[in-house]
């Protein structure tokens, strides 16, 4: 944090304005005397005093210690330097630690007690004079130091709000870019999916190139839309990994959406022996229905990458209160897949499930067949 203490050059045009603001009250300090006889022998004195104290101010505003105790000096001499040594020591007091100030003001005090010695006012005791020396000089302290106070609040608000600034922007930034990574796997699932089915279908082609040419034509139309599909999806994937401001997501699936899922995969030729023995799922909250989406649309995928043209098995079952339970099963399959994958589909699953709240297992069944069974919370 910058040092509030320290003192600012003020610019050159407030300079001048000072100068010539405390040049005036010398100069009515200099022509109230006039009239008084035992004061009218020191004018010459005044005079060269009150130039000398203007001449010292410019001083005061780069070097405020210095110029402050010249001006106290000063002040023990004549009267005149007494609006200029007022300056000097408010001065000390705005950019100067307590103690400096309270050393200056004392100095001050010091000169015009000195001055009030061999220069009285008339009418005035002098214990009245030394009282109003002090206090004078004490207000002018108390005014610094307390505006001095202000002064560092102030930045020190100023630097706390920069700061939890700085720090909301963090967390935007942060959230923004964890809605990113979870769009973006949300679509890379979606993307695997697609292009598992397009190579299923190619794979068909390839292995009973004797098809009726309406077949071949049927899975040439699918291939053809589905990359069309897998496009725009990877294209929606590359827009989210950009940093860019507005991202207008695609409506999410939910559990209702299941039996789509699994009629698009027996479409392309796998299998599907789907047993839903859920009743009712109006009351799923809508991240758990997600995730058994994703849940089933991963293992379908699994399956036709390792285990294609063998049979699957989705079972889903459960209810408020009882929790929902997602069972797939496959035979094992010794083919090299359709589709080679990255060996990270099952392990973001089990992060997506375990933030859901639930459990995923996922293993070889004794008799060759692989598994993967999920445990979802479903508040009653």
């Amino acid at each position: 944090m910058e040092d509030l203490c320290a003192p600012r050059k003020p610019p050159r045009s407030v300079e001048i304005t000072a100068v010539v603001l405390i040049a005036l009250m010398v100069a009515g300090t200099i022509v109230g005397r006039l009239p008084d006889p035992d004061h009218r022998k020191f004018l010459v004195l005044d005079i060269v005093m009150g130039l000398a104290s203007l001449a010292v101010i410019p001083l005061s505003f780069r070097r405020p210690v210095p110029g402050a105790l010249v001006l106290a000096a000063f002040a023990a001499v004549s009267p005149a330097a007494t609006p200029p040594s007022t300056v000097g020591t408010l001065n000390v007091a705005f950019h100067r630690p307590l103690r400096t100030a309270i050393l200056v003001a004392a100095a001050g005090t010091a000169g015009h007690l000195i001055q009030g010695l061999w220069q009285p006012i008339h009418g005035l005791p002098y214990l009245w004079y030394a009282i109003l020396v002090v206090v004078v000089h004490a207000a002018l302290l108390g005014w610094g130091q307390g505006t001095q106070a202000r002064q560092q609040l102030l930045e020190s608000l100023r630097e706390r709000a920069r700061r939890a600034e700085a720090e909301q922007g963090r967390r935007v930034a942060e959230a923004r870019s964890l809605e990113r990574t979870k769009m973006a796997r949300e679509m890379h699932d979606v993307l695997a999916h697609r292009l598992s089915l397009l190579a299923t279908y190619a794979g068909a082609l390839e292995y009973r190139p004797d098809s009726s040419p309406e077949k071949l034509a049927t899975a040439a139309g699918v291939i053809r839309t589905g990359v069309h599909q897998a496009l725009d999806e990877l294209r929606e994937v590359i827009h989210v990994l950009r940093d860019e401001d507005v991202y207008e997501a695609r409506p999410q699936p939910t559990f209702g959406d299941l039996a789509a899922l699994v009629d698009e995969s027996r479409e392309a030729g796998t299998r599907i022996a789907y047993d839903d023995q859920v009743a009712d799922f109006t009351s799923l909250p809508p991240a758990t229905g997600r995730t058994a989406y994703r849940v089933v649309q991963e293992g379908l995928t699994n399956a036709r990458k390792h285990a294609a043209g063998h049979p699957v098995s989705v079972m889903v079952a459960g209810g408020p209160g009882a929790g929902l339970r997602i069972e797939l099963t496959n035979a094992a399959s010794n083919r090299t897949p359709l589709v080679p994958g990255s060996g990270t589909g099952l392990v973001g699953l089990t992060e997506r499930v375990q933030l859901a709240g639930g459990t995923l297992d996922h293993g070889r069944e004794p008799g060759g067949a692989f598994r993967l069974e999920a445990s979802l919370p479903w508040p009653s």
